[in-house]
Parts: C-alpha cells; sequence; structure tokens
C-alpha cells in the first residue's frame, strides 16, 4: 500500500487511516499551546513562534510526531527521554528563603548566545542553566517543575504536527484570531453540531461567515456522505478554514453553493436561469474586448511594430532564433493572447458557477433539508425566518450570535410566526482545569463568553392560523368548538352505563 502510494503522490486517496504526513497536506503546528495550520510544501520555509524551518524531513512520519528544529532550520525526529533530570530529585521545603536578586544564575545572556553558536540543543542549555543556578536545589518540587518547564519553553525548539481536525482548528482561531469566526469558542461548534443533529446521509443549509470553520466541521462530521448547501454574501463563499481541513476531492462533489441575495426570489416562485445569466458574465469581457481592450492591442501593435523594425534593421546583429517570419502565430502580441486567455477562463469559471447555482436552486426548491445552521455576523431574524421554509418538519434548526439581544428578538418573532417548538435560548460555561500531580485545580483564567446558540425543531403550522380570514371567524368557530366536549362527555357516560 505504501508503495503504490508513493508512485502515484499527485493524487493518492486519502483515507481515514492514513495516518503518514505527505507532500501537499494540510497540518497544524503545535508548540505549548500555541497552534498554526499550514501546507506541507517542499524546500519551503515556514516561520512559527520566531522559528524558522522546512517540513521536508516530516513527509512519511506519522501524525503526532515531535521533531526538534536545528540552527539550519530541518526538522529532526526527537526521541523520547527515558528519564527525567537527576537534579530534580533533591528539592527543598519551602520557598520562603528564595530571593529573586537576579544574581542566583551565573550564565550570562553572552555565555547562552555562546553556546547555541555552538549549535548545542536546548537539552543541554537547559541542563547547564539548572548546574549554575545557585537556588535550584533551595526550591520545591513544584517550583522546580515550573522552572524547568519554563527554560524548556525559552530554549528549546520543538515542534509537534498533528493532523487538522474541527478541534484544533476551532482551538486555534479562538485563540489567534476570534474575530474571524465571530467570537466562537470551540464548546460553543461543538453544541451546534449536536443540536443541529449532524451526521452522515442529511441534507444541511449552512449560512455562516465564520471563515468556513462551521462549514469544515459540518463536512467532517458528514465524512463526505450526504449533500450542504452554503448560502454566502458577497461575490463568493469564504472557505479559507475549510481549506486547513485537507478535505478529498470526493468530500467536495457533495457541497453546494447559493447567493443570499437570490433567496427572495427563491421563495417567491420568481427565481429563473435568466437571472443568474443576467448578471455580469459576458458584458465586462466585451467591453473591455470592445473597449479599452482594443485600444491597447493597437498601442500593443504598434510597439511590437516598432520592435520588428529595429529588429530588421538589426538584423545581423540579432541571432536567427529571435526571428521567425514564417509563424502567424507570433504575429499576436503575447500579452494580447494572456488577455484573451484571462477571458475565456473567467467565462469558463462563471459558467460553471452558474451551474452550481443552478443545481443549489434545485435542492432547495425541493424544501426538504434535514436541517439549518446559521452563524453570522448579520442580525439573525431575518435570516431565519426566510431559510425556515427550506427546510423539512421535525428537523432541527441552530442559530449562533455573539449576543444575546439580537437572540432575544428572534425567538420572539418565532413565537408570533409559529411553527416551531423546543425553542431554547442557552449559553454554553467553560472552565479549563489543571491536572497535574497533587496540584489539579481551575485555571486562573477562564473565557469570558462563547456566545449564544437559539435552536427549536420545525413543525406543520397550520395555514388557517397565518390566515387574516381565521381570526375573523373565530367567534362562530367558537359554539362548535364548546359543542365537542360535550358529545365525548355523553358518549363516555353511555359507555359506563
Amino acid at each position: 500500500m505504501e508503495a503504490s502510494a508513493a508512485e502515484q503522490p499527485s493524487s493518492p486517496p486519502r483515507h481515514l487511516g492514513d495516518h503518514c504526513i505527505h507532500d501537499g497536506d494540510f497540518v497544524v503546528l503545535k508548540r505549548e499551546d500555541v497552534f498554526k495550520a499550514v501546507q506541507v510544501q517542499r524546500r519551503k520555509k515556514v516561520t512559527f513562534e520566531k522559528q524558522w524551518f522546512y517540513l521536508d524531513n516530516a513527509i512519511g512520519h506519522s501524525y503526532g510526531s515531535t521533531f526538534d528544529v536545528s540552527g539550519e532550520g530541518s526538522l529532526q525526529l526527537r526521541k523520547k527521554l527515558e528519564e527525567p533530570m537527576s537534579e530534580t530529585k533533591e528539592a527543598g521545603t519551602d520557598n520562603r528563603n528564595i530571593v529573586d536578586d537576579g544574581k542566583s544564575q551565573k550564565l550570562t545572556q553572552d555565555d547562552i548566545k555562546a553556546l547555541k553558536d555552538k549549535g548545542i540543543k536546548g537539552e543541554e542549555i537547559v541542563q547547564q542553566l539548572i548546574e549554575n543556578s545557585t537556588t535550584f536545589r533551595d526550591k520545591t518540587e513544584f517550583a522546580q517543575d515550573k522552572y524547568i518547564k519554563k527554560k524548556k519553553k525559552k530554549y528549546e525548539a520543538i515542534v509537534t504536527i498533528l493532523k487538522p481536525s474541527t478541534r484544533i482548528l476551532s482551538i486555534m482561531y479562538y485563540a489567534r484570531e476570534p474575530g474571524k469566526i465571530n467570537h466562537m469558542r470551540y464548546d460553543t461548534l461543538a453544541q451546534m453540531l449536536t443540536l443541529g443533529n449532524i451526521r452522515a446521509g442529511n441534507k444541511m443549509i449552512v449560512m455562516e461567515t465564520c471563515s468556513g470553520l462551521v462549514l469544515g466541521a459540518m463536512m467532517e462530521r458528514m465524512g463526505g456522505f450526504g449533500s450542504i448547501i452554503q448560502l454566502y454574501p458577497g461575490d463568493g463563499p469564504v472557505r479559507a478554514a475549510t481549506a486547513c481541513f485537507g478535505f478529498p476531492k470526493s468530500f467536495l462533489s457533495g457541497l453546494h453553493e447559493f447567493p443570499l441575495n437570490k433567496v427572495n426570489s427563491l421563495l417567491n416562485g420568481t427565481f429563473s436561469a435568466e437571472m443568474l445569466s443576467s448578471e455580469p458574465k459576458d458584458s465586462t469581457p466585451v467591453e473591455e474586448s470592445n473597449g479599452e481592450l482594443e485600444g491597447k492591442q493597437t498601442a500593443e501593435q504598434a510597439d511590437e511594430d516598432n520592435i520588428v523594425d529595429a529588429a530588421e534593421n538589426n538584423a545581423g546583429e540579432q541571432r536567427p532564433m529571435e526571428i521567425v517570419p514564417g509563424d502567424p502565430e507570433n504575429k499576436e502580441p503575447k500579452e494580447k493572447r494572456s488577455k484573451r486567455d484571462y477571458i475565456q477562463e473567467k467565462q469558463r469559471r462563471q459558467e460553471e458557477q452558474r451551474k452550481r447555482h443552478l443545481e443549489a436552486a434545485a435542492l432547495l426548491g425541493e424544501r426538504n433539508a434535514d436541517g439549518l445552521i446559521v452563524a453570522s455576523r448579520f442580525h439573525p431574524t431575518p435570516l431565519l425566518l426566510s431559510l425556515l421554509d427550506f427546510v423539512a418538519p421535525s428537523r432541527p434548526f441552530v442559530v449562533y450570535c455573539q449576543y444575546k439581544e439580537p437572540l432575544l428578538e428572534c425567538y420572539t418573532k418565532l413565537r408570533e410566526r409559529g411553527g416551531v417548538i423546543n425553542l431554547r435560548l442557552s449559553e454554553t460555561w467553560l472552565r479549563n482545569y489543571q491536572v497535574l500531580p497533587d496540584r489539579s485545580h481551575p485555571k486562573l483564567l477562564m473565557s469570558g463568553g462563547g456566545g449564544y446558540l437559539l435552536s427549536g425543531f420545525t413543525v406543520v403550522s397550520d395555514s388557517l392560523r397565518a390566515d387574516p380570514s381565521f381570526k375573523s371567524c373565530t367567534g362562530a368557530l367558537d359554539p362548535h368548538k364548546a359543542e365537542e366536549p360535550a358529545a365525548k362527555k355523553q358518549k363516555c357516560m353511555e359507555s359506563a352505563s
């Protein structure tokens, strides 16, 4: 199996059981509690935590491997330490007599720099710092562990390569760029996937502006089975975080996209293929080719004629390979061909996008989606009220918002509209714990909030209740409602007798 994968590196099938790092894979670099998503490419310099290195030596190793970064930027597989340092066995009873006066360490910064220049590894530097510390043996065992951990973080260049997953990427985004995911915490994302009943074979609708993180989490849980319709604002969907998952092409076959500004026309029944073709697809290239490009091409042709005249005058000085008089293709400027190729490529992409929109419109028109996920920076009320019409009855929906007030308004509108049950507005509370021998306790620093969730289920709503004429005739219906219980009571009395 490994030999066959090595023979076809261009399109190897990525299976869940494949735990080796390949060229072109998306991986997550980890150092302490810091993560960074990168793509493995040969001879490409990667900068991470003030360290630069190449990922060439990581190719072929399994995910979860830890590497040492050398001075030349190459990675070396790190071996596990057999025993801890012997100096940690001797410890003091308390730290009351230790004074931090800056004189306890005999090594200076120049000495440490000289050790680095000699190529000494971080472990040896940390060992020498321990040996040259006058107060290390007087510290308690816990204080010694804390000191060693602090020095290792500063002097040891260690990188762990992990396989991307929803948990790792959500933690990375929340720590590094929370604004790009609307400050959605990783436990909130887990609650969304659970409440939305995301599973293989579903037909889901998602509207998110979280850089594609929610979309990638849904695709990972569905495992390439089922279909997802992504509604996007603007010119196109943003899937930066989705690309970090490194999904195979088979996962993308069930992914569809549809512009958000065409949803109302789809609901009203006025949507048609001409609406997509009316978008600036062919007009822009035609205007460019009829207007500005013609002027540019004329100027380019004049410049080319001048160059050809100069070449004919200096034909003796030119090399024969530079003049090809019999080739008609060379009469066309290279810039003109590149402009024409660009226009053709743009038209091809727009035609493919139009086909994808028509496919997504057909799926939405069936109005039998298995769930709805909304996590955007826009107000959730108009989005949810319009998108719920595409969801089948007895299906879940989940709406995320960073603030509580928009979801309260959405909750009220849904109660007035009807057609939903089990509405619940919730906020998850998270606090991390330090788990170490004899010193496990909650961490002092914790997250202030991870956003709010509004969840519920769709049900079949009676069309008469939405009809205004139904309210006007409620008085006529009341006597019939009063007679029904009486008939039931009489029937029960007869059966009892």
